[in-house]
């Protein structure tokens, strides 16, 4: 199957974005994929901040890019657009990083009214990057997802649904098996 490197823009060490992103992993791995978490928020300040195109963790995340058959991008919006992380390290891999990839847009947010910042805002960057395919993405609101104390996540019932779609959709780009077929055999 694929290597799917699954990519979180978030600054926040309690992200819903990047707690659903792990769950989506399960997803992934669930129909034979290996799955590479990224938290952008991990990689050091001086190398993002800096622009330091040759520091060791922006080498890595590059190889990490390299590597990967499809990218799951998942960020927070923000004044109706990517995070300002996420921004900061696209700005630093090489600009056809995504060539030849499968890309799958995510973002979370407070409200509605952004939800077209993946396709007004993130879609164009990552397009400018040369993928072979971006995939359909979608727009969870934050009040859709739950995190209990013991760090369970719940996606509420329409907004799983659709994740499940896209994510399998991205699944069967990638050449991979999806879990809804699997489950109707």
């Amino acid at each position: 199957m694929a290597t799917v490197l699954s990519v979180s823009g978030s600054p926040s060490a309690t992200s819903r974005t990047a707690r659903l992103l792990r769950h989506l992993d399960g997803r992934l791995r669930a129909q034979g994929h290996e799955v590479i978490p990224l938290d952008v928020r991990t990689l050091p300040a001086e190398a993002l901040l800096g622009a330091d195109f040759r520091h060791p963790a922006i080498v890595e995340a590059t190889a990490l890019f390299d590597r990967a058959d499809g990218v799951v991008i998942g960020t927070p919006v923000y004044k109706a657009a990517y995070s300002g992380l996420l921004k900061a390290l696209l700005d630093l891999l090489p600009q056809y990083a995504l060539a030849g990839k499968t890309v799958l847009p995510l973002a979370t947010g407070g409200t509605t009214a952004h939800v077209l910042a993946i396709d007004y805002a993130l879609r164009p960057v990552l397009n400018s990057m040369g993928p072979s395919h971006i995939t359909p993405g979608w727009f969870t609101l934050d009040k859709d997802i739950t995190v209990a104390e013991d760090g369970t996540l719940t996606v509420a019932p329409g907004s799983a649904e659709a994740l499940a779609q896209v994510t399998d959709q991205f699944s069967l780009a990638l050449g991979g098996r999806t879990t809804l077929l699997a489950a109707a055999s």
